[in-house]
């Protein structure tokens, strides 16, 4: 009994000790070949830091205004007889736009006409009396008063008329009527707006610290949010004075609209070209890497066996963006090949492929 006891305690351990020595066997081979394992190359996009032309600029948030454009108010009260306009019409400048009942006026205006005919008749025959030695000179003074009066009075009248017949003050576009036929309307009452659409303006505000750069007839160039439209102009104004409580300047630009895409109203995003640059490295904002640490950037350096690369860590200070380009103040010099692509499978130190069959950005944002 003694002896089978002893049998099985001499198994167990030969058993327990095997299993042992096989797990410390296998987690010493394992770490031998993590150990010894390369990770297989990483494949980024690059792009050389290399000084050259940089178009600076200054951004902002404009509202588009019309060229030319008011809202059309009524002159003199009245019932409105004719409405001879439709929404969204091209009008003339001189165009008869709305007719207000003139019949009383047209009544005055004969009965004026008639008095000046009078008044003309008895200024001749004053005149011819006078001539003839006949007439006393105050009666002669006394029907050139009363012609003079009758010739004001006439022109009183037809410049009510006027008043009554309304017409476009330039070429347009007319909005949708304010008004209907027969409706009773009052001096200053809104009938329409007439928007010339062929110029547009832009005003926009930039902060006191960026006014210095701005100058009347700098280039701008505005984008639409609605159809990725763009137009070009340049900037005619800037408001002499900065408005203290927004610490902003105003600044107004014209830009062209040939094609009618712009509306007044519509909000603009406007960028102020400023003189260009040379000698500054640029970089694609996807090579920019932010964290709690700073901003910093992959750089591709040889690695120690023949023919490959990796990639180490640089600390960069940035300046200025421009669209999709940022510009590196700090951290690079030229020639420096820097990863544009692929950071989020990197550390320092990782083995890379350079593969710049495609690009994350536009070519035309790099030069």
């Amino acid at each position: 009994m003694v002896k089978r006891l002893v049998i099985a305690v001499i198994l167990l351990a030969l058993i327990v000790g095997g299993i042992v020595g096989f797990n410390r066997f296998r987690d010493a081979k394992i770490a031998e070949f993590f150990s010894t394992m390369q990770p297989k190359p990483v494949t980024v996009s690059t792009s050389l830091a290399e000084p050259g032309p940089w178009m600076p600029g200054v951004e902002a948030i404009g509202t588009a205004v019309a060229a030319q454009g008011v809202d059309l108010s009524v002159e003199s009260g009245g019932t409105v007889r004719e409405i001879l306009f439709t929404a969204n019409a091209e009008i003339e400048k001189g165009q008869k736009l709305l007719q207000i009942s003139e019949r009383e006026e047209r009544a005055d205006l004969a009965a004026a006409q008639a008095a000046l005919e009078l008044a003309e008749s008895e200024l001749a025959r004053a005149r011819t009396l006078q001539e003839r030695g006949v007439s006393a000179v105050n009666i002669l003074d006394t029907a050139k008063a009363q012609a003079d009066s009758a010739r004001a009075q006439v022109a009183k009248i037809q410049a009510v008329l006027q008043q009554k017949e309304l017409v476009a003050p330039f070429s347009g576009v007319i909005g949708i009527p304010q008004v209907d036929v027969g409706e009773y309307v009052t001096v200053g009452q809104v009938y329409a707006t007439l928007q010339d659409l062929d110029a547009m303006r832009v005003d926009f505000a930039l902060p006191e610290q960026q006014i210095s750069v701005v100058k009347p007839g700098l280039p701008v160039t505005v984008s639409s949010e609605i159809g990725s439209y763009n137009a070009k102009g340049r900037i005619i104004g800037i408001e002499p004075k900065v408005d203290p409580n927004s610490r902003l300047v105003t600044v107004r630009a014209e830009v062209g609209n040939e094609t009618g895409k712009i509306y007044p109203g519509q909000f603009l995003r406007v960028r102020v070209e400023l003189p260009p640059e040379e000698g500054v490295i640029a970089l694609p904002q996807t090579a920019l890497m932010t964290s709690l640490y700073g901003d910093s950037v992959y750089v591709v350096r040889p690695a120690e066996e023949e023919g490959q690369k990796k990639v180490e860590q640089v600390f960069v200070t940035i300046g200025r963006r421009n669209g999709e380009m940022i510009e590196i103040v700090k951290g690079l010099k030229a020639g420096d090949e820097v990863v544009n692509a692929g950071q989020n499978r990197l550390s320092g130190g990782s083995l890379v492929t350079v593969d710049n069959t495609l690009q994350p950005f536009s070519q035309s944002a790099a030069q």
